[in-house]
C-alpha cells in the first residue's frame, strides 16, 4: 500500500477506536505510519480524510450485515433476517453508530461530511428498501425512497440509538419483528372498521 491507502486505513482505525471528534491528525499519522504532511498532500485536510474513512467504514458495515438475508421480499421472515444481520454486528458497528451521532449532534463540525451524508440519504434509503423488500434498487421510485425508505431508515436509526443508550433494554430482532406484525395487524383491523363504517 502507498501513503494514501495507509492514511485511509489509519483513519478508519482511529475512527473505530476514538471516534470522529477525538481523532487528531497525529493519531492518524501514528496509526498509519505515514507523515503529517502526507495528509494534506493526499486528502487536503484531516476532515476530508476522516470523511472518506467514515464512508468507507459505513460501506464495509453495510456489506457485512446485508450478506445472507433470507426470506421472500416484504415477508416477516425477511424483516427478521435483516434485523438479525444488524443485531449480530452491533458490537462492531457501535463505533460507526456513535460517529453518526457525533455528526448529527455537532452541526458545526465537519460540514463536508455532513453535506456528503445528507446528499447520500437517497442511496442509503434505496439500499434499505431493496434489502427489506427484495425489489432491485433500479426499479425503486422517488416515492418509494421518500416513504418506505424513510420508514426503514427511521427504524434503523431508532435501533441504533437504543443500543447506544442502553443495550440491556434495546429491542431485539424478535421484538422488532413481533412489533411489526402487531402494528400491521392493528392497522388491518382499523382499515376493516373504516371500510365497514363507509359501507
Amino acid at each position: 500500500m502507498g501513503h494514501r491507502e495507509d492514511l485511509l486505513e489509519g483513519a478508519k482505525k482511529c475512527l473505530v477506536e476514538k471516534g470522529l471528534v477525538r481523532t487528531t491528525a497525529r493519531d492518524i499519522v501514528k496509526a498509519s505510519g505515514a507523515n503529517l504532511a502526507s495528509i494534506g498532500y493526499h486528502y487536503g485536510s484531516k476532515d476530508a480524510l476522516m470523511t472518506e474513512a467514515f464512508i468507507a467504514v459505513m460501506q464495509e458495515w453495510g456489506d457485512q450485515f446485508t450478506a445472507g438475508v433470507k426470506g421472500e421480499g416484504g415477508s416477516l421472515e425477511r424483516f427478521r433476517s435483516v434485523w438479525d444481520g444488524v443485531h449480530s454486528g452491533r458490537e462492531e458497528s457501535a463505533p460507526i453508530w456513535a460517529a453518526s451521532m457525533e455528526i448529527a449532534l455537532t452541526p458545526d463540525r465537519m460540514p463536508e461530511l455532513r453535506a456528503m451524508l445528507a446528499a447520500s440519504q437517497g442511496e442509503g434509503r434505496k439500499g434499505l428498501v431493496s434489502m427489506f423488500t427484495g425489489v432491485p434498487e433500479g426499479e425503486l421510485t422517488e416515492e418509494d425512497l421518500r416513504t418506505t425508505g424513510a420508514f426503514y431508515q427511521a427504524l434503523l436509526n431508532g435501533f441504533m440509538i437504543q443500543w447506544l443508550f442502553d443495550p440491556a433494554s434495546a429491542a431485539t430482532p424478535a421484538d422488532l419483528t413481533e412489533g411489526m406484525r402487531r402494528a400491521v395487524a392493528s392497522m388491518a383491523v382499523g382499515s376493516g372498521a373504516e371500510a365497514g363504517a363507509q359501507g
